[in-house]
């Protein structure tokens, strides 16, 4: 009988050591729909209505998925492979336009990124970085994209969750599971947790825990929260379990 606190294989970057192969909390969406769907959501945000420029912020999007489902590569594992580097160049002109907003647009299309991934099972060999720059041969109101897998450094994940056992499990560009139920990602042997409790996601520049409507709650150093942006050394408790996160 299994008992007390235990945890199960976390998909990581490829290559990486120590680290199981088999996906989790893989969403199964209609692709196209799903990624216009927030393609319209982003046009429509305060993002998209201040948008002072010839080029439209649906473009970078859509660049950015054709750039993940063209060159997409199926590792020795089996799993598939996608860019997670995106380098984006427009005119001057253009960049000039952008000038204020280029931290929110690489933080919306990186966002983008991980949810296209997560709808078609892809998996990144490093955390996903998004740049925009500006360059004199490019014609005004064009994008173009250097889209490329890039490992991330060391090979190592950017954060861990620390479990009361002293295991811990990597995160990375993939969603972590948590509850009683057995196809979480973590599985944890506490009455008071639920079959799915919460996840932990990739967001932003780093990592958020999502509360999945459980019964009694996930709580950040002692608040109760819906959804929660980590920052290292946050104490999560789910159920009568606590969890610590550590940047890696």
């Amino acid at each position: 009988m299994r008992t007390g606190l235990y945890r199960r294989r976390v998909p990581g970057p490829v290559g990486s050591a120590g680290v199981g192969s088999r996906a989790v909390a893989i969403v199964v969406a209609m692709p196209s729909q799903g990624f216009e769907a927030r393609l319209e959501r982003l046009v429509e945000s305060t993002f998209g209505r201040i948008f002072r420029s010839d080029l439209q912020p649906a473009e970078f999007g859509r660049k950015l998925r054709r750039a993940m489902d063209d060159h997409r590569v199926v590792s020795a594992a089996g799993r598939t492979v996608v860019a997670n580097r995106f380098d984006f160049t427009v005119a001057p002109v253009d960049a000039d336009a952008l000038e204020g907003m280029l931290g929110t647009l690489r933080r919306e299309l990186a966002e983008l990124a991980r949810a296209h991934a997560r709808d078609e099972g892809y998996v990144f060999v490093g955390p996903v970085e998004v740049s925009v720059v500006d360059d004199v041969a490019v014609a005004r109101g064009t994008i173009e994209l250097d889209a490329r897998m890039v490992e991330g450094v060391g090979a190592l994940p950017p954060g861990s969750l620390l479990l009361p056992t002293g295991d811990r499990v990597p995160l990375g560009e993939y969603v972590v599971s948590i509850g009683r139920h057995d196809d979480c990602t973590v599985v944890l042997a506490d009455p008071n947790v639920s079959r799915n409790h919460a996840e932990v996601r990739p967001s932003g520049d780093g990592f958020a825990v999502v509360d999945l409507g459980s019964t009694n709650g996930t709580k950040v150093n002692g608040v109760r929260v819906a959804e929660h942006q980590l920052r290292p050394g946050d104490e999560v408790r789910f159920g009568n379990t606590v969890v610590r996160f550590e940047a890696s």
